[in-house]
């Protein structure tokens, strides 16, 4: 299965994680966040990014996951009322999914629902993980933002 991510060339030669919380996991727990196609990887960088930074260098990257890599899956019915809202709240909900998904070492890689797009979901990768040297960078590509995306 291929996964995206898009991010700043200065971070594109590897498959690193900066451990700052997220929707899925709380600060000093490292998740590598990527989508299930090009196009959420965009919209997740344009949620995130509020149309700041979008005409910086930017790469996409296809990450390749073998299918002996084992996946869990959480699905939009599995988690609380307002999980995909934009507030602390919601954010800490979905943190307590991710940090005991993290800390359980059960598999490299966590399914998740996207919290901008109904049944798309983004595929979370735990660097720390025995199998995560099984997970490889497989291309790198310039990326622009179109400019009519700029909020």
């Amino acid at each position: 299965m291929d996964v995206f991510r898009i991010t700043h060339k200065k971070w594109a030669d590897k498959l690193t994680a900066s451990g700052y919380a997220a929707r899925w996991n709380s600060h000093g727990f490292n998740v590598i966040y990527t989508a299930q196609n090009r196009s959420l990887a965009c919209l997740e960088n344009l949620v995130h990014r509020n149309g700041f930074g979008l005409d910086s260098d930017y790469i996409i990257l296809t990450i390749s996951i073998l299918k002996s890599i084992k996946l869990l899956e959480i699905n939009a019915h599995e988690l609380p009322s307002g999980w995909n809202l934009h507030d602390e709240k919601a954010h800490l909900l979905c943190r307590n999914f991710g940090d005991n998904w993290i800390k359980s070492q059960e598999s490299c890689c966590l399914v998740v629902p996207s919290a901008i797009i109904e049944n798309e979901k983004n595929i979370l990768i735990n660097p720390n993980h025995k199998d995560f040297e099984k997970i490889k960078l497989s291309l790198s590509q310039p990326f622009l933002f179109d400019t009519r995306l700029s909020i």
